[in-house]
């Protein structure tokens, strides 16, 4: 699917002033170091597709599981290879996701987990800067997803100087 100009890559909210569900989302932008509830909208709009696919899975299957796996069998592995769904999760357990397992397969994500920067902010900032790199290539979008075989290949540039432990940024991290 191409997306033209004009197409949103997200739905924003029905009710634009909910006390509740505003104090959620800042509470994930300020864990996951998100720039606006933009990103936020992104992940859980993708959330939605990937439970909507579920759910027609299941429906076409007539409820049968193990036929919902097997004719959703592509979907299973994708869902397993980017580490969303668990190994011996099944299709059922979709259903169950909730936006923070979208938010947690983010490079800016996997960078901070790895301790690679001090804070989600400086995750977001050291890869926006081209100080990260994901198997040699040099990576600049925070919000690219990262499969959880790749998380090992997640590193910082060596042409970067934050690639020297001795660097300022990095001095908090070994403390």
């Amino acid at each position: 699917m191409t997306t033209g100009q004009n197409t949103k890559l997200y739905e924003t909210p029905n009710h634009p002033y909910q006390g509740e569900r505003i104090a959620d989302e800042s509470s994930l932008l300020g864990r996951y170091g998100l720039a606006n509830k933009e990103e936020l909208w992104r992940a859980q709009s993708e959330l939605r597709s990937i439970r909507r696919e579920a759910r027609r899975l299941i429906g076409e299957s007539q409820g049968d599981v193990e036929a919902a796996e097997e004719a959703g069998i592509e979907f299973l592995t994708k869902l397993r290879r980017y580490g969303i769904l668990g190994d011996n999760e099944t299709i059922s357990d979709v259903l169950s996701l909730d936006e923070t397992d979208i938010l947690e397969r983010r490079l800016q994500t996997v960078v901070y987990r790895k301790g690679l920067a001090t804070t989600p902010q400086q995750a977001r900032q050291f890869i926006t800067h081209g100080h990260i790199t994901v198997d040699g290539a040099r990576a600049k979008a925070p919000s690219r997803k990262i499969e959880a075989g790749q998380e090992d290949l997640v590193d910082y540039d060596e042409r970067s100087p934050i690639a020297d432990e001795l660097h300022p940024s990095r001095a908090e991290a070994q403390e």
